[in-house]
């Protein structure tokens, strides 16, 4: 019999979010992470990106559950019941709940196998209520992996290793993570990655958040930290510039001592 997992259960759901509007799909992506329950790994904006990621995922790639706003800017006519009625006979095919403002598609919905229905303005409680009942009904294979990332490549879906990746930066609404094969877009905050991924990571700046395996150089220049994140040393290096902010500069040279010897320390 299938039970219901604490907020500490070992084993989250994956899941992709499908939603146009920037707030309510950062908020939505928030409220996800915050649950415990499961991680995103990945958020788009049109129904063509959700069906890379599901096309992705029938090959293979792990996809436990889609959210999906019903009206998509951009999609023509199409909507995301479409999405779920285009999956219906799938039987790899992962769990799916609306996340919509409108109540009067609920018994569509539902006809065509949806596993809950959200609507909007979304609640903690509400989130953590529907991550609880596809907990109970899909239990992990014990091939699981860790989470990957999702990031965008002009209109192609890029799934990173998280051990692949050196950096991520914010600025202004966007996110990138910077890594080995290059500079990918993300539709994920900089808080909703560092809730997913936040063991791994080490926040050195309000808008950065580096993996301190490929920190390569620390490096003072009066007030200014700044670390070198990547591979390499000298003029071959690649990879790239971070600053550190002022409050987390002494707390960032101390963590990357304590694992490193052959310092004189005075």
């Amino acid at each position: 019999m299938n039970t219901v997992p604490a907020a500490g259960d070992a084993y989250r759901l994956r899941a992709l979010v499908v939603e146009d509007e920037w707030p309510a799909r950062n908020y939505l992506v928030e409220l996800i992470e915050a649950s415990s329950l499961a991680g995103v790994v990945g958020a788009v904006a049109s129904l063509g990106e959700a069906r890379q990621a599901l096309h992705l995922a029938a090959g293979g790639a792990e996809l436990d559950v889609v959210f999906v706003d019903i009206a998509l800017t951009g999609s023509d006519d199409a909507t995301g019941l479409d999405l779920v009625r285009a999956s219906v006979h799938d039987p790899r095919r992962p769990m799916f709940v609306l996340a919509t403002a409108f109540k009067e598609h609920a018994i569509e919905a539902f006809a065509l196998g949806v596993d809950d229905y959200l609507l909007k303005p979304f609640t903690q409680e509400r989130v953590d209520q529907c991550l609880r009942r596809l907990h109970a009904r899909k239990r992990p294979s014990p091939a699981a992996g860790p989470l990957r990332i999702v990031a965008r490549r002009g209109k192609n879906l890029v799934f990173l290793e998280p051990s692949e990746v050196w950096a991520f930066e914010a600025a202004d609404r966007l996110t990138s993570v910077h890594t080995p094969h290059g500079t990918f877009d993300l539709d994920l905050s900089l808080a909703s990655i560092e809730a997913s991924f936040g063991r791994a990571l080490t926040r050195v700046h309000r808008n950065w958040l580096v993996n301190a395996a490929y920190i390569k150089e620390l490096e003072r220049d009066g007030g200014d930290t700044r670390i070198f994140v990547g591979i390499g040393i000298g003029p071959e290096r690649r990879g790239v510039c971070v600053p550190v902010s002022r409050d987390r500069a002494q707390p960032v040279r101390d963590m990357l001592l304590a694992s490193a010897t052959g310092l004189r320390r005075g």
